[in-house]
């Protein structure tokens, strides 16, 4: 879950909440060309750290807020090593030299150094430096302070610096007199206000209605796939269907096969039982004609033994 300090910071000049008149005249600076160092001061919490962002993104474009962080090591004098966090993209970089205490003075000489040396050309071609943020530069011993201000001279055609300090009154006068002042005071209560109730609150309704598409989205996707699933379980039944009548039609076929099997074994045994019975008469010197030797099968219900005995007793009678 993100701060909501950072969810809802402006990242242009133009949706700055106070300040306006300000933020246009930074406009104007950019627009010009002749961008110089900048020494922004205020107290804390009153959007320093926003509108040097908001330069960045008038400067250089989306580019300069893929950042990524890194430690880099500095070596001091005595061989002491000693390591920086620092923010940087393709076109700027961002670091707090007083995080090292009495190195601050190696950290300041190295950096700007090697960004000068290893500076990168802006795509577009507008802009042929690269922009250092020394936060905290009040903060600088005033060896590092004197040291930034050699370098800032050296370096000016390649590397452009961003001062952030509390208080300027804390940054030696050579540094102020090469950097223009942009003092930013703390926004007054009502602005404040303002933007709790009507930025964060737009925010909030916004965030709603984009939480209120997704879910839209959600659902379609949920009804799309049950339907998908009811086509699927449609032609599985069919499928089963289809198969249950094929079974039903192989079995049909079975059962008849079965059927005209058993006429015609029941043909064959009468034939057998009308030949046996005639070839007994004939042995016994009766005629025994077709008819009587089908009768006799009808009437032993095919026993050949019944027909027999039949057959025998109708002689005697006679």
């Amino acid at each position: 879950m993100s701060l909501w300090v950072d969810k809802y910071r402006p990242n242009s000049l133009s949706k700055l909440d106070f300040h306006k008149k300000q933020a246009h005249q930074l406009k104007n600076i950019i627009q010009q060309g002749d961008f110089p160092h900048l020494l922004m001061f205020g107290p804390p919490g009153s959007g320093k750290k926003t509108r040097v962002i908001c330069l960045l993104r008038e400067l250089y474009g989306a580019g300069a807020e893929r950042l990524r962080m890194e430690n880099t090591s500095f070596t001091t004098p005595s061989n002491k090593k000693v390591e920086l966090m620092i923010v940087s993209s393709n076109y700027h970089l961002e670091v707090n030299p007083s995080d090292v205490g009495i190195y601050d003075r190696v950290v300041i000489q190295d950096l700007l150094k090697t960004v000068a040396q290893t500076h990168q050309l802006d795509a577009s071609g507008q802009r042929e430096f690269k922009v250092v943020v020394l936060t905290s530069a009040d903060r600088l011993s005033k060896d590092a302070q004197h040291a930034l201000r050699r370098t800032m001279e050296k370096y000016m055609a390649t590397c452009r610096l961003i001062l952030i300090a509390n208080s300027a009154s804390r940054v030696i006068a050579p540094i102020r007199s090469r950097c223009l002042g942009i003092r930013v005071p703390a926004p007054t209560a009502e602005e404040i206000a303002t933007i709790v109730t009507e930025r964060l609150l737009n925010a909030h309704a916004r965030e709603r209605l984009l939480n209120a598409h997704a879910k839209e989205r959600l659902l379609n996707a949920h009804a799309k796939e049950r339907l998908l699933n009811a086509h699927a379980r449609e032609r599985l039944l069919n499928a089963h269907a289809k198969e249950r009548l094929l079974n039903a039609h192989a079995k049909e076929r079975l059962l008849n096969a079965h059927a005209k099997e058993r006429l015609l074994n029941a043909h064959a045994r009468e034939r057998l039982l009308n030949a046996h019975a005639r070839a007994v008469g004939k042995k016994e010197g009766i005629s025994v004609p077709p008819e009587l030797a089908n009768r006799l099968a009808e009437m032993s219900n095919r026993n050949l033994r019944l027909a027999l005995l039949s057959l025998q007793a109708a002689r005697v009678q006679q």
